[in-house]
């Protein structure tokens, strides 16, 4: 498993929500590039990038950061927010991103998910924003009843391979993983996912670790790393099985 330090973009700075409320955030840089280059001086093998305005609006906007980050540092980075349609993608695509990361469109929009599949494959990761197991949609503002593991399977069915499991209610509030939650989407997830949500210790890297999902290939870190509870370098020691 890897380490994915997290780079929320909100108005042009590194922000973290709580829960996913755009009420509660924190601004940890004025420049999102001053993030991703700490994060990668200490370690960090891959990034991952939320436009919180592109998520908010349905439109990205960031994307000029975005291209600043992939353009500085040599490690892959994944992005999402506001990537609802195939132009969408592909200018986050063209902007540096390694990986698209679809959230809402990939679910109501099964016409979209099949083109940009068929546009770039290898390169499509869903989010499944879960809040007490349900699906979230819209920048997490909409609530469903879905059951998050309905929704993979379905993803799946139409060549999903990756996934990001996020736990929207301790998304920002240090408070421990959903061990639980992450247990059960590795029993659906066909191909892999990355866990986000709650990590607040690297005790709870271990009990991650500890799960022994062969299909997931990461954990997305955010407020722990920019509150300094832990380092990349002693997370991925943990993550790579070495702490």
């Amino acid at each position: 498993m890897i380490l994915l330090p997290a780079i929320d973009i909100l108005a042009g700075q590194a922000v973290r929500l709580a829960q996913g409320k755009f009420d509660a955030s924190t601004v940890y840089d004025a420049d999102p590039l001053q993030a991703a280059r700490r994060w990668v001086q200490a370690g960090a093998r891959a990034l991952h990038v939320v436009d919180l305005d592109g998520a908010r609006t349905g439109t990205p906007a960031n994307l000029e950061h975005v291209a600043r980050i992939a353009d500085t540092l040599d490690v892959p980075v994944q992005v999402g927010g506001g990537l609802r349609t195939l132009a969408a993608v592909s200018d986050a695509i063209a902007a540096g991103a390694s990986r698209a990361v679809l959230g809402t469109a990939a679910y109501s929009d099964i016409d979209f998910l099949d083109e940009v599949i068929t546009e770039h494959d290898g390169r499509v990761v869903v989010s499944v924003d879960a809040r007490a197991g349900r699906l979230a949609a819209s920048g997490w503002t909409e609530q469903t009843e879905i059951p998050v593991e309905s929704v993979i399977e379905r993803l799946s069915a139409r060549g999903v391979r990756r996934f990001v499991y996020s736990s929207i209610e301790r998304d920002g509030m240090l408070t421990g993983p959903d061990l639980d939650g992450a247990r059960r989407i590795a029993g659906v997830v066909r191909g892999s996912f990355i866990y986000s949500g709650g990590v607040s210790s690297l005790d709870d890297l271990r009990a991650l670790a500890a799960l022994r999902q062969v299909n997931m290939s990461g954990v997305i870190v955010g407020k722990a790393l920019y509150e300094r509870r832990f380092g990349v370098g002693e997370a991925q020691a943990i993550l790579d099985g070495h702490a």
